[in-house]
């Protein structure tokens, strides 16, 4: 009984969540399911059986059926192969000229790869040579249930995907490679080179997490990065129908004097998975796009939506939780301003080149700008993009353009 009636109240708050319209009073709902949830926790998680370590991604269904990979086609990218690892198969891409500047590129937190997909094609255009992945429990990618989504994890991940290039991205003949990252990847991006900056020629990031100030994170995002406030089965039902949903809303406009401004998953879908029409993301099937993708992983893939808590909680997202990250690399990038220009090792421009929103709703451009200026020492080189998050998928030719010239 006490279960059933537990189900019911999630229902009941997916609902008020995912209906832009309802005017239920969804805090008290949140609040009294809140404390039924500790009470019958222990119980609920009982009645499940542990997930196995690692979770498989859709493909070795597809690849039996392949009629059915018309929705998202697993030849959506150029140059693809899948690389088994101790965490799980891993969807990698690669294509460009072998004898172009390398350039890894590094998704978000809800959409795989294929986010990026038109920014790849640009950068090959131009004539560089291009390797992106699906994040693990994103598009073709496994999801490693018992490992938390950390930069720990991604940073390995990436390693990883450049071990099983047949061309070398690392070693002393490499040249090194230009990382960038968008959103989440972003995060990740400066984690990885914060570690591991001798490995790198320049960093981009693209309205990047891990700055972001806990002031700014809404009451239900809160709720659902508590692990053990509610049932873990409760959490991915609510984050599901929301992932399931879309957006749902227009974009807001962006207040430079809204300091209280805060943002949720709802805010990190409809910043960006708004599209364009002229946006093609892949040049196979240009119809698609990242909004359909992250319908189809939600429906397809069984790690996603787990894949997608994890990120969450333990995501380099967080100022608080990322801040010594950012120190580390403008610590390092300082330093080098003090060698010779002949013996400086990685990270060949002086700067982190971060690229903005002007109506980003997700990741704040003025608070951006004052934190990664003060992380990173002074180290950052500005450039800003007049729409909101989703200007990577968006505006991508724009975007080369400016990576390019930056690089020289």
């Amino acid at each position: 009984m006490a279960l059933e009636f537990f189900r019911q109240t999630a229902d009941f708050i997916a609902d008020s969540w995912i209906s832009p319209h309802s005017q239920r009073p969804l805090l008290a709902v949140a609040g009294a399911s809140l404390t039924l949830g500790l009470a019958l926790g222990a119980i609920w998680s009982s009645e499940n059986s542990h997930p196995s370590k690692i979770i498989p991604s859709p493909l070795k269904s597809l690849q039996s059926s392949p009629s059915e990979s018309t929705a998202f086609p697993l030849d959506v990218l150029p140059g693809a192969r899948d690389v088994a690892t101790p965490y799980g198969s891993i969807r990698v891409y690669e294509w460009g000229p072998e004898d172009g500047q390398k350039v890894l590129l590094v998704h978000g937190i809800s959409t795989p790869c294929l986010s990026l997909g038109g920014l790849a094609h640009a950068l090959v255009d131009r004539g560089c040579r291009v390797m992106i992945f699906d994040l693990f429990g994103r598009g073709f990618s496994d999801y490693p249930a018992d490992v938390p989504q950390d930069h720990r994890l991604f940073s390995t991940q990436i390693l990883l995907a450049l071990a099983s290039s047949p061309l070398s991205w690392t070693g002393a003949s490499s040249g090194q490679f230009s990382l960038i990252g968008f959103s989440l990847g972003g995060g990740i991006a400066a984690a990885f080179a914060s570690y591991f900056p001798n490995l790198l020629s320049s960093l981009t990031l693209l309205a990047p997490a891990g700055l972001l100030r806990a002031s700014h994170i809404g009451w239900q995002t809160r709720l659902l990065c508590a692990k053990g406030w509610f049932p873990e089965d409760i959490v991915s039902k609510l984050v599901k129908g929301r992932l399931k949903a879309g957006p749902l809303v227009s974009p807001k406009k962006h207040k430079d004097t809204d300091k209280d401004q805060t943002v949720g998953v709802e805010d990190a879908l409809t910043e960006g998975l708004v599209a364009s029409p002229n946006q093609v993301l892949s040049r196979a099937y240009p119809s698609l796009t990242t909004a359909a993708s992250v319908n189809w992983q939600v429906e397809n893939h069984p790690g996603f939506v787990s894949a997608f808590i994890s990120s969450i909680r333990h995501g380099p997202i967080l100022q608080k939780t990322e801040l010594e990250n950012w120190k580390r690399l403008g610590s390092f990038l300082s330093q080098r301003k003090d060698e010779d220009d002949d013996t400086r090792i990685g990270l060949s421009h002086n700067k982190v080149l971060i690229a903005l929103g002007e109506t980003d709703n997700v990741i704040a451009k003025d608070d951006t700008v004052e934190d990664a200026t003060a992380a990173l020492e002074g180290n950052a080189h500005f450039i800003y993009f007049s729409i909101g998050h989703e200007f990577p998928s968006v505006e991508y030719d724009k975007l080369a353009n400016h990576l390019i010239e930056f690089w020289k």
